[in-house]
């Protein structure tokens, strides 16, 4: 049996107020219905989550009462040229501060807690969820000036928050992030079970398996709606349990007897690198961690108690290179190649603490995330040409999903069994192939609902039907900039990125004629000095639209350089078949 570790006292401050929170009701009873009256709606706002994997977002109303379930982000595309990271849409929120009741969070993972600081600096907000979800949140409210100014309220799985109308119930899950949780939200029009991101794990790293016996018996008193977790509804059967990974860790350990071991996994897998570490100890192996969103996640899991580590065990990065290679194991973020990450400074020998070699035994414990899988590869390739030994997951049973397949799915739609079903967290293919199990399982199709961002579902015991779509969409955070770059910026870059930049400058007098250039710059089209011809042709075509506009006495900038831009882009697409952005620079003397 394992333990969970002992957890430190919420501070004071933390703790809900009596009249917010209570312990789960009575077995068989069903929350906030009456079985008399009609019951009301309960509306759904999709806006975020849907048709993607990342940015979780979606806002709960009955009778006037609002509350926010999660609010993630996701990283930019690669069209998104630039962007660092991409949040929901806040304007209906905005709109609806006044209603909204709390932000409760299913776990820890920036798809689900990373776009908070960018919404509470907008509207503040108290905010529910489990010790470790609500250490991280405090970590990145830091980040931004916010400590101190969100009222935190720490829950434990099994404790109900009422916000208004409706009450919360937070139910254990398995995940790969402890403290993870599903919500049963009781509201007047009946009972929404939400799963969050789940699998179910008989033999969890950490803390019990999942409450499968609450899921069972809010399907006895009955489920209105059940939203599903549907990123790995195409894998069939089961995901495979943490232990597995224990196991292979424990083999390449063995393995790697005489080499340095480096491990690359999710800075926030926090029971992976409890693993890692019971394994070191064993193999009597010192620790470092390298990267900053490990350092930071380590910090808190540690000083919260969900990360046990022996004294001495854990060394600075600065030391590794004191002790024996084979002494040392280096547990550093990068599994999914991202260009700064500490693995990928290391593939392409830009560390400044850590260089690879023969000597290196690499592991990479995570699946790459859909449309990573180039970046992986890329980086895996450099290791091999630096003589690194590389393990990654199609290799070894390296890694477990955090997610529940075909047949974990199916159980919790067979014990909930709820009217109405919403597949959710997934790109289209996923949610579609989750909607088909429902239906498999005997669902009527017209009670299974797939939705897109910015959708509006109401839902009661005699219908489901779509409303009016609201305000939804993604927001660019581009360094400080925040929603200041949006389609036309990000089709500027990609031009640019493309066919490069053309600057045309030139000085004219009142009359329109020509006193100094035109001169033609190049940066990312041509390279000038083997392109000469081309360059001189297309002064001359510039110099020749702008007598022609002297002649005509045509002398508004905006169409001298309009006229420009369509001679020279003429030209150069005639002559190149490229078409680079054009910029011209008139001055007046």
């Amino acid at each position: 049996m394992r333990r969970a570790p002992k957890k430190a006292e919420p501070e004071k401050a933390q703790h809900q107020n009596s009249k917010e929170t209570k312990t789960a009701a009575p077995r068989g009873k069903k929350r906030g219905q009456n079985s008399g009256a009609k019951k009301p709606s309960i509306r759904i706002y999709f806006l975020g989550g849907l048709n993607e994997i990342g940015k979780n977002f979606t806002l709960y109303e009955c009778e006037g009462d609002m509350l926010i379930v999660d609010c993630g982000m996701s990283f930019p595309d690669d069209d998104m040229l630039g962007v660092d990271l991409v949040l929901p849409d806040f304007t209906f929120v905005e709109r609806n501060a006044d209603k909204i009741r709390g932000i409760v969070l299913t776990h820890g993972h920036e798809d689900h807690i990373g776009a908070l600081p960018y919404l509470l600096k907008r509207v503040n907000l108290p905010i529910y969820g489990t010790m470790l979800t609500l250490g991280l949140v405090d970590g990145k409210l830091k980040e931004h000036g916010l400590s101190g100014k969100v009222k935190m309220n720490v829950v434990k799985p099994g404790q109900t928050v009422k916000l208004g109308c409706m009450d919360v119930e937070f139910i254990h899950v398995n995940h790969s992030i402890p403290d993870s949780v599903g919500f049963a939200i009781h509201s007047p029009a009946g009972t929404v079970v939400y799963t969050g991101d789940f699998k179910i794990d008989c033999t969890p790293a950490w803390g019990e398996m999942i409450d499968l016996g609450r899921f069972a018996e809010l399907g006895n008193e009955g489920v209105l709606a059940l939203l599903a977790d549907s990123t790995n509804a195409e894998r069939p059967g089961y995901t495979k349990t943490e232990q597995m990974v224990d196991n292979t860790f424990e083999s390449l350990f063995k393995k790697a007897e005489k080499k340095r071991i480096i491990i690359a996994t999710f800075a926030s897998n926090i029971s992976r690198v409890q693993q890692i570490i019971n394994c070191a100890v064993r193999y009597g192996r010192k620790v470092a961690l390298s990267g900053r969103s490990m350092l930071n996640v380590m910090g808190i899991a540690v000083e919260m108690g969900y990360l046990q580590v022996p004294d001495g065990v854990l060394i600075d990065i600065d030391l590794l290179n004191r002790y024996p290679r084979e002494k040392v194991v280096l547990i550093t973020t990068g599994s999914q190649g991202e260009p700064m990450s500490a693995l990928t400074r290391m593939a392409f020998a830009d560390h400044r603490k850590v260089e690879v070699g023969p000597e290196d035994f690499i592991i990479i414990s995570a699946r790459p995330i859909p449309g990573n899988e180039k970046t992986v590869g890329a980086v895996v390739d450099e290791l091999l040409k630096r003589g690194c030994e590389v393990i990654y997951e199609s290799m070894y049973e390296v890694h477990v999903s955090g997610h529940a397949c075909q047949e974990e799915l199916k159980i919790i739609q067979g014990i909930t069994k709820p009217k109405y079903f919403i597949p959710f967290h997934g790109e289209q293919k996923h949610l579609r192939k989750n909607a088909g199990l429902a239906i498999s399982m005997g669902m009527d199709p017209a009670n299974v609902y797939i939705g897109d961002i910015g959708d509006v579902l109401e839902i009661n015991q005699e219908y489901m039907k779509k409303l009016t779509s609201v305000p939804a969409g993604r927001i660019l955070v581009d360094g400080l900039g925040v929603g200041d770059v949006g389609s036309i910026v990000l089709r500027d870059r990609k031009h640019l990125a493309e066919d490069g930049l053309i600057v045309v400058v030139c000085t004219i007098d009142d009359n329109g004629q020509i006193v100094a250039g035109p001169d033609v710059v190049s940066r990312g089209f041509v390279y000038v000095r083997e392109a000469e011809p081309l360059i001189d042709e297309a002064k001359k075509r510039v110099a020749a639209a702008l007598e022609s506009c002297s002649e005509h006495h045509i002398h508004d900038w905006g169409t001298l350089k309009t006229r420009i831009k369509d001679e020279l882009s003429r030209f150069l697409y005639e002559r190149t078949r490229r078409s680079p952005m054009i910029l011209p620079i008139i001055m007046e003397v």
